[in-house]
């Protein structure tokens, strides 16, 4: 019964997060690219953050208006863990040769690139990040996060 009860609240917690994980993330984001005292390296991951949470929602609206707030939260997340675990990636492969850092970051952007959620046509807008060079986060602001990190799990684990 104490395991069932347990599950439960999990359940609830988990739905609760999952209502409000895009409004949190944004704000989380929104917070540190105007903290004056944050790192540079920071400040750029959180406004690759910033901007992909903002196109995702305005595409929604205007593409997918019948799409649901726990699709959006689902995205939300997604593209968080993404961005979190390459930045993990990025650091670990600070180790390895030029090569392989190199094949990492290839690896990252195409999935970004290759899973498309909105299919925008807006290619100047959507590879923005992608294109710059200098951009530690170059990633296609038009992704299916969830199936680009499916796509990153599947190549680091196969």
């Amino acid at each position: 019964m104490k395991k069932l009860i347990v599950l439960l609240l999990l359940a609830i917690s988990a739905t609760a997060y999952s209502q409000e994980a895009y409004s949190e993330l944004r704000r989380k984001a929104s917070a540190t690219v105007s903290d004056p005292k944050t790192n540079t390296l920071v400040r750029q991951i959180s406004q690759f953050k910033l901007d992909a949470l903002n196109y995702m929602a305005i595409k929604m609206r205007e593409q997918m208006p019948d799409s649901t707030a726990e699709f959006l939260d689902k995205q939300a997340i997604a593209m968080d863990n993404f961005v979190n675990y390459y930045v993990e990636k990025l650091i670990e492969s600070t180790k390895k040769p030029n090569v392989d850092q190199v094949n990492m970051i290839k690896m990252f952007m195409d999935a970004s690139y290759s899973n498309p959620l909105f299919n925008d046509k807006d290619t100047e807008l959507v590879l923005s990040y992608y294109n710059r060079a200098e951009c530690l986060t170059r990633f296609s602001l038009d992704t299916d996060w969830r199936r680009a990190a499916a796509a990153i799990y599947y190549l680091y684990h196969k």
